[in-house]
């Protein structure tokens, strides 16, 4: 301890009395006695580590504060599901896009990939299509943003291939549909049994364009959000097949704990739909919606 207090240039005394206040605050022995000197032990191995990849960052600090002061633009970096509706994306970020001299970097990824990323600070928010999972370990918060109910899309080729009505027509076409992988997937599969259908599914996609890529060029029909209605039409030219009132998709942001908030985080938070504007009839679905969500979310967390 002697070649530390020289190369600090403080009393040996005065270390030692700290690293006696550092070992009574973290409960554990960091060093032990070694010869005529003192080594680290197991516990002092890991703080080490630790105190490594603080003083790392610490050393970047001047630089990312230099850096973020030469640019005028204001970086926000989102994390998007993997299986989210890009036009769905696009349209919960609008309030960013809204904003001028905003640098917008979106990573798209497996969801607990960037919950793990949102806990270590890579990321300013998450957009997904399910909540956090409770976890008090994660310290995330989740918050709806908005909530479709879903409807029956067609490309115009498969439109005149059946005489029978929504749903019953549902029995005759081929159907497109998201894997698993999307939470509205399991409400579709009872949505089938509900109405004594069975579909005749000719694919599934993870990648929610990849499936209206599909649709577009006559493959199937398929479900998707009636927020995105107009864009359907006017990108691929696909026709309402028919609406599907009682599933609902939501859509969620979840960012970390944090006293302050990233102001394009705020912007994205304040778009949220008012959940009092819903008639008592629909609300009754869209609780039930909800619940079956988070019996998915915590069926994960378990797993």
């Amino acid at each position: 301890m002697s070649k530390a207090a020289d190369r600090l240039d403080m009393a040996i005394q005065t270390i030692s009395a700290q690293v006696h206040e550092l070992e009574k605050s973290l409960g554990y022995m960091l060093f032990k006695p070694a010869g005529r000197g003192i080594t680290l032990t197991e516990s002092g191995y890991a703080a080490l580590e630790i105190a490594d990849q603080i003083f790392s960052i610490g050393e970047k600090l001047p630089e990312a504060v230099r850096d973020a002061a030469k640019s005028p633009k204001t970086k926000i970096t989102v994390g998007v599901s993997d299986g989210l509706a890009k036009f769905i994306t696009r349209q919960l970020l609008e309030p960013v896009l809204k904003h001028k001299d905003v640098q917008l970097i979106a990573h798209e990824g497996e969801f607990d990939d960037l919950l793990a990323d949102l806990a270590l600070h890579r990321l300013d928010i998450i957009l997904a299509d399910r909540p956090a999972p409770n976890n008090k370990n994660l310290n995330v918060y989740s918050e709806e943003l908005t909530r479709t109910s879903i409807a029956w899309y067609t490309p115009k080729q498969l439109l005149k291939s059946t005489k029978k009505k929504f749903p019953e027509c549902l029995n005759e076409l081929p159907i497109l549909l998201p894997t698993t992988h999307s939470t509205v997937r399991s409400l579709i599969d009872q949505w089938f049994m509900k109405h004594d259908i069975k579909p005749n599914v000719v694919a599934e996609f993870e990648d929610s364009a990849l499936l209206k890529t599909f649709a577009a060029s006559g493959l199937g029909v398929f479900p998707a959000g009636k927020l995105i209605q107009k864009d359907l039409k006017d990108t691929y030219g696909i026709e309402l097949l028919g609406n599907c009132e009682d599933i609902f998709e939501y859509f969620y942001a979840i960012r970390s704990e944090k006293k302050i908030q990233h102001p394009l985080v705020e912007a994205i938070l304040k778009k949220k739909t008012n959940w009092s504007q819903k008639t008592s009839s629909e609300n009754e679905m869209l609780l039930w919606t909800h619940k079956q969500l988070k019996k998915l979310a915590n069926t994960n967390n378990r797993n």
